[in-house]
This record gives structure tokens, sequence and C-alpha cells, in this order.
């Protein structure tokens, strides 16, 4: 049996109860309660300047943390003609990003059509990658393709040590994203004046908020430099959402209603106003829209009028959006806000 709540059949695999039980939270007011007060309710869309495309749940990693409840027994994956309609909306766009993520996004049939596409028309391309999917032998050519189609990756990386990373994300883990850095660096990655970007993505291994994320910068370069010879060039801190695994690891350890609570009182109202859900289109596997990535794990499309299928896009209708929300999104405006490369989850 995976690790994956739809591979165990627990009742957090449907998204219904997730947010039944988000929404029965007594440790914080409801998220639009907070919104109002801060004078942001409704949260409306200011332009779309990140076009993001989520290309299925099929991952060779299944880690601890993962919003996406993402593993290898996953099989949702976007088709060819799913991925056609993204590259054919976006070229009646000048949107400037284009974010592919998924699971490992680099397994979809389609990644590198979509990755070769987007850059044909000029659009920067940021690649959501956990380090390990380069090592796979089928991939053998992966890091020279990101190289030259000059594809900025986004790795997850936890912490500086084996043990914080290997505990989210498997036993392994570690050494092989720093085998796959290194892999990396060779190229020119997250070396100076190559132009090629390497950014890390850091997210706590507990029921806790991230450190800030200058200071928690600071102290990877100089670790991971120390200990493995290795470089990278921004450190982006993202706060573990309350949804899918680790709402399970909340609830199972007695974390829930103080972890809530934590969020909801380090709620700050200049984060909520810079949400990457304001500029940020995310399409899913089989091309339903949604304001973010946790909105789409969440079955929560766009709504009050929006178009809901990348079929139908409208980037006029689409721009000045009203944002979907709820108490999870406590997530990414508690102290300065979860970056993750877009935003700066």
């Amino acid at each position: 049996m995976g690790l994956t709540l739809v591979s165990r059949k627990d009742p957090l695999a449907s998204s219904q109860v997730q947010l039944k039980r988000l929404a029965a939270v007594e440790a914080c007011p409801p998220f639009e309660d907070m919104l109002a007060a801060a004078g942001l309710q409704p949260l409306h869309a200011t332009g779309i300047t990140i076009f993001q495309i989520n290309v299925g749940k099929f991952c060779n990693q299944s880690c601890r943390h993962c919003h996406v409840d993402a593993g290898p027994e996953r099989t949702e994956q976007m088709t060819r003609e799913t991925a056609e309609l993204c590259i054919s909306a976006l070229a009646r766009t000048d949107i400037p990003t284009v974010d592919i993520t998924g699971g490992a996004p680099e397994l979809n049939p389609n990644f590198r059509w979509l990755v070769e596409q987007s850059r044909a028309m000029g659009r920067h391309v940021m690649d959501r990658c956990n380090l390990t999917v380069l090592l796979l032998k089928p991939q053998a050519d992966l890091a020279e393709f990101l190289a030259n189609n000059r594809v900025e990756v986004v790795a997850s990386l936890p912490y500086f040590q084996s043990a914080q990373t290997d505990a989210q994300r498997g036993e392994g883990v570690f050494e092989k994203s720093i085998q796959a850095m290194r892999m990396l660096n060779r190229l020119g990655y997250g070396v100076e004046g190559s132009g090629l970007v390497l950014n890390l993505v850091h997210n706590p291994v507990g029921a806790f908020l991230p450190a800030k994320q200058d200071a928690a910068e600071a102290q990877f370069r100089r670790e991971l430099l120390r200990r493995h010879g290795v470089v990278f060039n921004n450190l982006y801190t993202i706060t573990n959402m309350p949804i899918s695994r680790f709402l399970e690891f909340l609830i199972e350890s007695g974390n829930y209603e103080g972890y809530m609570e934590r969020l909801a009182n380090a709620f700050n109202p200049v984060a909520a106003a810079g949400v990457m859900c304001r500029f940020t289109l995310s399409v899913g596997w089989d091309g339903t829209l949604y304001d973010c990535d946790f909105n789409q794990m969440l079955d929560l499309p766009l709504g009050n009028g929006a178009p809901r299928h990348i079929r139908d896009f409208d980037l006029a209708k689409l721009d000045t959006r009203r944002i979907v929300t709820a108490n999870h999104c406590y997530g990414c405006t508690a102290g300065t806000g979860s970056s993750c490369g877009g935003t700066v989850a």
C-alpha cells in the first residue's frame, strides 16, 4: 500500500471531508472575517502574470507533507489535448511566466512539449522540481534539457541536513537531492553569471511556521556550501498548508487546532494583499481552472461567473475575478506570507 490518502482509502482523501474539517475549526475565525477586518473582502485578482499548469499527481516520491497527495500510484495526468488547450490560451495573452508543477511534472509525457512551446513564445518557464527525478534513468538528459531551454528550477529541499529532509520526503532523499544539485551546478545552475536559476523551497518539518526567509537563506547557503559544496540562487520559505497529508499529520499528532490558531494569530494584512492567487491562474490536470494550486487540491474551482475550464479561457474575465477562499488560506497570510518562487508559496 502506498503513502497516499487515496491508496489508503483515508476519509481525508475526500476534499469535502477536508473542507468540512477546516470550516469547523474552533481556534480561529472564518478567513473571510479576517479579510473583511483588513478591508480586503472580497479578494479580487489584480491581473495574471503567472500561468500555472499542474500536469498531474504522478510522482516518484510520496512526501509526508504533500498537499497534492501525489505518489507513484496516482494516475491523474494531463493529456496532450489539454496541454494544447493551455498553450492555445497562453498564446492569446502576454502573460510572462509559465509555472509547471505536479506531482513530479517532468514525468508527464507532455512536460517537455509544454516547455518548448512556452519558450518558443518567449515566456519564462519555471519547473517545480523534487530534484530526485533528475536521477531517474529514463530522465538521464532532463537536466541538460532544462538548461538548454533556460528553465528556472524551483527545487524542494526541506532542510540542509538529511535527518529532517528524509523524515519529510523519504529515506535517502536528501543525499539524492544533493547529488542532483551538484549535477545542476555543473551545468551552471545557481552559478553567478550563468543566467541559469536554481531556487530552493524550504518548508518546516513540523507543526510550526517557517523561519524568516532572509535568515533561513543565509543559513542554507552557508551550510550547503560548507557541507556539500553546492550553490543556489535564492531560498523561498513556504508555510505547510493544513490540507491533505499535512492535515492528516496535524490531526493525528494533536496539533491541528494549535496550528490553525498559530496561523490565524500571525495573519498579516500586507501578506494577504499580496497573495499569489491575485496574479496567478492555476490550470488543473483535467483543464479545470483554479485560483491557486491549493484550491485545486481542495476541488475549489473558480466561481462567481469566471470561466471554469481552460477551453473557455477569457482573459478579461479572469484578470479581475473574485478569488475563492476558505480557512486553509491562512497558510498564505501568516507572518510575511508564504513565498514559493512566483510570489516572493
